[in-house]
């Protein structure tokens, strides 16, 4: 007999530990642990803790074996281990009923329970008896579940099981969106039964999907049937959620230490290594002690403040708990482990000394982990006056028995007997290594032979659907219907996997299903569900933010292939050549780059071999299957849709009472029916042209700087009043009276109003008996009119039809999940409350619907308005979160509402013509729109008018501006001016020798004609003339130019003179250019150039008069109404400084509450709430959203900012409540004051009605001798003088 090696001997005493601490407590029957002698339940959580220490044990065993014994015991252990994990499976397979109904509820009712009876496996409390909710507890199970299956266990034995492990994961996989109640079983901090979205829990389930997806859970004796498959994108969303949460941990809790578990073992979730070690150094210099770690900043729970006989807290008690939360040794043991896997060995070395002295020795002098470590009562003083400073007890559970067992896992690694990659053999460990350059392979596809003849004119050679056959082709719906059919299951009831939008990552595989290739196209080119996908510019926006995701979020083996189809729709207005938007994309995606991503363009043939492919096996033909292709017949009856009868009759010919009905197009031609009806000696008007329609849906959007903007719709009620709706015998209205309208309408536009009439009157389903009886249903005919002016791009038309379809917006409640679980609250309806409805959770489709309804008060505008731009906003936070920095509220009415006010602006135009324009935008166009809304940047509005249904329409549309002022087109203007006027200086300096002046002769006549066309360049771009007499050099530029020149300008002509002059001269190249309202300064400089340049003389360039009074001349005229705008959006955004709610908890620390419209925020907000968190953050916002106007809200934003500043002062107090509009309106008089003593006159001062405050004072810059915080400075000191230190503090 061998004699026992000291390892040997080193590895039994380990496991005398385990048996002693652990394995001793273990079940007979159904293998779980309770949670400690006193607590006899078995935690889902605990027990999968507690039993890693037994599976650790198990394979040093097998690593070590000295004999014949060890491999016994080896298996022995790995068989508790099993037993355990069988245990808690059939824990959680007698409630499969609530696993099928969490899949579509995700509520707290729903929920698998957190703990079970240790004897029976049977549930041990109510529903609603405990914070059940603990998708960390359900995501921790399922991650060692697949790491111990990799590691060679069989804990799964049949296909029924295999299918409720698949039901976990979508269990789980909506755990980005799911408030929970986190590992703590509390929630909000408060202990009130709050949920909220927890770091922890979504960082484990990331690590659970990425773990399972592709596992056999039979291990190497499985088959195709027992591989489990998670979406991708579902871990993604996971993926971009926890990286927008950390280091915060949730809306109540600033940090966290269990996120210790997300970010390193067992989870290992985090990718970014930065971020990484950012949480970590938070947690350990915010929650560190002497005996281990707080859970979280304010934890009352073990505290001797806290009640025992209750489980809640009041908010203003939580300050009682500050520093002398209890510390538990339990995070000491994650560090250890961490410092392993990551090979810090200090770190392992320090918290392992730092360990032992606070282990508790037992019988036998076995090491013992305390669950905590408290302040004693008669110590708590002292601590609160000097932390960290006094001896704490142990107190809890005795050993906390899943710390216990990290620690020994944690000691069999740190001598040896483990090593990292054999309880990680998933290699998770490896998150945080940077992944290799990602190639998008796009496979563009003709949808018909036409398109590919009309592609191969442009040069560009692609194949049809029907060429690439075997390979199928299909829209990405069809791959959402299909993996509804996974984990199936009648014998449980389990009905596979909800309907969901298939994501870009989802697409970008080949599928295998029944012998067939499948390929399938992006979902955003899905034409059937919502109006963006008949946007061309859209769907290249859409295409361009997927291959840039594709790059950033591929994680798969093989390369992702996106199959582009060309379909129709992507033709221009005359169905002969292609979209130049679509074309160019196309040339681009040829050149290998494009939206920052690598192309690389081919046959889906050529990309059989290098993509990603994955076998559907769940598609299989089962036992029972015959022989024909079942998969055929299903994607057959899915894709079937009823080819839609032209039922609507095309738009008639103008004559006679058409003539009428064309002129009625629009909101405003409705409004004034009554007059032409007069002028063209029309009769009943009403039973051609519906009066209800658009009263009550097309109201204008209010304009943000018009408080008193005039009801534009007030007279359409006595409009209403005169004209009277056909009537039947019986006085109703007749309704077959408005389908006989339909075959004599002359447009589009009469059709929906007809149709919408119907659609009030009878219902969607109603039979109009066109043509036959029973004939097609309003709602059939509407469709049919949403498909043909779909064609036209009538956006205003097709958003109102789609809103009188309620047609669903694609992924509308995944949009705004998207925006809700990136911590961020969404108002929708017009401010302020209560008509504003606030989303602070992820709700269903239908309600989040009804809601926004509601908040529209029935507006179908604003309605239709709101869920698009709630779907642009969660396209942005996805791909630019900087755009959001230090926003926690996103007002979407508000935001509606700056739009337009913009639009009016930049068109200068009424609200109604605003709000019309605005629904006329394209939706690239309405996205652009928000982006610069949302970015600050500064836009140009173009205006054109098209032919469209036999009448002319003007469309709008927005362009990028420049850091130069110019749109691109116009950039380009500029930089070929420029380029010209360089090759004729450098000629002429070719020509002249020494330091002469530059001057012109009269052979110059190009230079000559660049000059004068700079000098139109600035009228152009409205910059006044009259500066210009001033400048000598230009004089004789001009005087070169010619005498009629300078007379123009010497004699005060007005640019338009100079335009006429310049145009005579053939010297003006574009009209439109004198039409648009923004300087530029590149023109300038062109002038400056021009100036001041000489053979000699360069170095006078921008140090002359000249250049400082066209400096000064351009800001003035270029920045009227900038500082007004720039805090419109702010406000309208709710953007504050970076730190200011963090400053904000300090003033209130130093007063009694700040006013603020009436509405006090208390001081002892700050006893619930600590300074980072975010639900700090959203108290502070909503009281400042109770101001409606925006750059008041942000002129307030301004005036707290300046009373932060006495907050680092030695200043016990600033008083009791601070009315903070008070000291605003103290700013303003002082302001007004100075003002007129300066001159200024009372057009000048205009104070806005609704507030009082000069309008000059909104429009003023912050900084400045007359800047905002000049005067909101000297109010503060003027409004808190009493409180400051009278030492070396005098007001000038």
């Amino acid at each position: 007999m061998r004699s026992r090696s000291n390892s040997g001997v080193r590895l039994d005493g380990y496991g005398r530990l385990v048996q002693q601490t652990i394995l001793r407590h273990q079940d007979a029957v159904t293998g779980l642990l309770p949670a400690s002698a006193d607590h006899r339940d078995a935690w889902v959580r605990d027990n999968v803790y507690s039993i890693l220490a037994v599976w650790g044990l198990g394979l040093a065993y097998r690593k070590n074996a000295d004999r014949d014994e060890d491999k016994a015991k080896a298996y022995e252990l790995e068989q508790s281990v099993v037993k355990l994990m069988r245990g808690l499976l059939q824990c959680m397979m007698r409630q499969v009923d609530k696993v099928e109904a969490f899949k579509y509820s995700q509520s707290t009712r729903d929920c698998l329970h957190a703990k079970y009876n240790t004897h029976t496996c049977a549930t041990v409390v109510g529903d609603h008896e405990w914070g059940h909710l603990q998708m960390d507890a359900t995501s921790l199970y399922l991650l060692m579940l697949a790491q111990m299956t990799a590691s060679g266990l069989h804990i799964i034995h049949s296909l029924d099981e295999v299918n409720f492990i698949q039901n976990l994961v979508f269990y789980i996989e909506a755990a980005y969106k799911t408030a929970d109640f986190g590992i703590w079983e509390r929630g909000d901090k408060t202990n009130q039964g709050i949920t909220e979205l927890n770091a922890s829990s979504v960082g484990m389930a990331k690590a659970a999907l990425e773990a399972l997806d592709e596992l056999d859970l039979f291990g190497a004796k499985g088959g195709p049937q027992s591989v489990i498959r998670v979406l991708s994108d579902e871990v993604q969303h996971c993926q971009s959620i926890l990286h927008s949460m950390l280091p915060r941990a949730s809306m109540s809790k600033e940090v966290d230490a269990s996120v210790l578990s997300v970010i390193s073992y067992p989870a290992f979730a985090v990718e970014d290594s930065e971020l990484v070690e950012i949480t970590k150094q938070e947690i350990i210099t915010k929650l560190q002690g002497r005996y281990g770690c707080c859970r979280f900043l304010r934890d009352g729970y073990r505290t001797p403040k806290e009640d025992p006989n209750r489980l809640y807290y009041e908010p203003a008690e939580l300050k009682l708990f500050e520093n002398i939360e209890c510390e538990w040794p339990l995070f000491w043991a994650y560090l250890i482990i961490d410092g392993i896997f990551s090979g810090n060995m200090e770190q392992v070395q320090e918290y392992r000394e730092a360990l032992e002295g606070v282990l508790i020795k037992g019988k036998n002098g076995v090491s013992l982990m305390p669950e905590l470590y408290s302040v004693p009562l008669d110590k708590v003083d002292e601590e609160y006056r000097n932390p960290h400073t006094v001896d704490r007890i142990p107190m809890g559970k005795l050993p906390l028995m899943w710390g216990q067992s990290l620690y020994i896992l944690g000691c069999l690694m740190a001598e040896g007997f483990l090593a990292p990659g054999e309880i990680d053999p998933l290699n998770r460990r490896f998150a945080t290594v940077p992944k290799p350059d990602v190639v998008v392979q796009v496979c563009i596809l003709a949808e018909t032979e036409g398109i590919k003849a009309v592609l191969k004119k442009e040069d560009i050679d692609v194949e049809t659907v029907a060429d690439v056959y075997p390979i199928r082709v299909q829209p990405a719906r069809i791959l959402s219907h299909i993996y509804a059919r996974l984990g199936r299951n009648k014998q449980m009831c389990l009905t596979g996997r909800p309907y969901r939008h298939m994501g870009v990552l989802g697409t970008s595989k080949l599928y295998n299903i029944r012998k067939n290739i499948f390929t399938f196209t992006p979902q955003f080119i899905d034409q059937q569900q919502f109006y963006l996908a008949l946007d061309n510019k859209m769907i290249v926006e859409m295409l361009r933010t997927d291959l840039s995701y594709l790059c950033s979020r591929w994680r798969m083996t093989g390369q992702p292939t996106i199959t582009f189809l060309i379909s129709h729709t992507m033709l221009d207005e005359t169905g002969s050549s292609m979209h130049p938007t679509v074309l160019a994309t196309l040339r681009k995606l040829q050149d290998g780059y494009f939206g920052g991503a690598r192309i690389q363009t081919g046959k889906l043939s050529e990309f059989l071999t290098t993509s990603c492919r994955t076998h559907l096996s769940f598609m299989d033909p089962g036992p029972e299957a015959d022989t024909y292709d079942e998969v055929a017949q299903y994607l057959d009856h899915l894709l079937q849709r009823t080819v839609p009868q032209s039922n609507l009759p095309p738009t008639a010919q103008r004559g006679g009472l058409s003539r009428f009905r064309a002129a009625v197009h629009t909101t405003r031609d409705l409004m004034s029916l009554a007059s032409k009806a007069k002028d063209l000696h029309v009769q009943n008007v009403g039973m051609y042209v519906p009066s209800k329609i658009f009263q009550a849906s097309q109201q204008s959007v209010k304009l943000l700087s018009s408080p008193h903007q005039h009801d534009v719709d007030g007279k359409s009620h006595a409009l209403h009043a005169e004209m009277n709706l056909p009537r039947d015998e019986d006085g109703n209205v007749d309704c077959k009276a408005l389908v006989d309208q339909l075959r004599i309408c002359p447009t589009l536009q009469e059709q929906a109003d007809i149709l919408y009439m119907l659609h009030i009157l009878k219902g969607p389903e109603w039979h109009t008996g066109l043509d036959s009886e029973p004939g097609p249903t309003v709602k059939e005919l509407l469709t049919e009119l949403y498909v043909r002016v779909g064609n036209t791009r009538q956006w205003a038309l097709i958003r109102y039809i789609s809103g009188i379809l309620k047609k669903k917006v694609e992924a509308l409640d995944e949009a705004c999940t998207a925006l809700v679980s990136h911590q961020k609250h969404l108002t929708v309806g017009l401010p302020p409350e209560p008509r504003e409805k606030t989303i602070s959770a992820p709700i269903p489709y239908e309600e989040l619907v009804r809601l926004i309804d509601e908040a529209s008060e029935k507006n179908l505008s604003v309605s239709i308005l709101t869920q698009e731009i709630m779907v642009y906003l969660a396209m942005y936070i996805r791909t630019q979160p900087a755009l959001f920095a230090e926003m926690f509220r996103i007002r979407i009415g508000l935001i509606i509402q700056v739009m337009a006010t913009e639009l009016a602006h930049s068109l200068r135009c009424s609200a109604g013509e605003a709000t019309e324009n605005l629904m006329n935008l394209s939706p690239s166009d309405m996205k652009s729109l928000l982006y610069h809304i949302l970015s600050g940047k500064e836009f140009g509005v173009e205006r054109s008018v098209r032919s469209v249904d036999s009448s002319l329409t003007t469309s709008i549309s927005i362009c990028e501006v420049g850091a130069v002022g110019a749109t691109k087109p116009e950039r380009a203007g500029i930089v070929k001016l420029k380029s010209e006027i360089k090759q004729q200086l450098d000629k002429r300096r070719q020509s002249l020798t020494g330091s002469k002046p530059l001057s012109l002769q009269s052979g110059d006549a190009d230079l000559k004609s660049s000059l004068v066309t700079c000098v139109c360049w600035l009228h152009a771009w409205g910059l006044s003339c009259s500066w210009l007499q001033k400048g000598a050099v230009l004089q004789g530029v001009l005087q070169g130019a010619g005498a009629a020149g300078w007379a123009l300008l010497g004699a005060g002509g007005g640019s338009s003179a100079l335009g006429t002059w310049l145009g005579e001269h053939k010297l003006l190249g574009s009209r439109r250019l004198r039409s648009c309202g923004i300087f530029n300064f590149a023109a300038v400089s062109v002038v400056l150039v021009l100036s001041a340049q000489s053979a000699g003389h360069s170095e006078l360039l921008g140090k002359g008069s000249f250049s400082s009074m066209l400096e000064d001349q351009g800001s003035k005229d270029s920045r009227q109404g900038q500082w007004q705008r720039r805090r419109r959006l702010d406000g309208a955004l709710n953007r504050v400084p970076v730190g200011f709610y963090q400053k904000v908890w300090k003033v209130l620390q130093k007063c009694h509450g700040l006013s603020v419209e009436g509405f006090v925020l208390p001081s002892s907000t700050t006893k619930e709430m600590t300074p980072g968190e975010i639900k700090f953050a959203v108290h502070v916002e909503s009281v400042l959203n109770r101001v409606p106007q925006p750059e008041y809200r942000q002129l307030l934003v301004e005036a707290i900012l300046v009373l932060t500043m006495l907050v680092d002062m030695e200043v016990h107090t600033i008083g009791g409540i601070i009315a903070v509009e008070k000291i605003l309106q103290m700013a303003n008089d002082l302001f007004y004051e100075e003002q007129k003593a300066l001159g200024a006159d009372d057009h000048m001062l205009e104070r806005d009605p609704t507030t009082g405050i000069c309008s000059l004072l909104y429009d003023s810059a912050p900084s400045g001798r007359f800047g905002t915080m000049t005067y909101l400075s000297k109010s503060v000191a003027m409004y808190v003088y009493d409180f400051l230190p009278t030492d070396g503090c005098s007001m000038q």
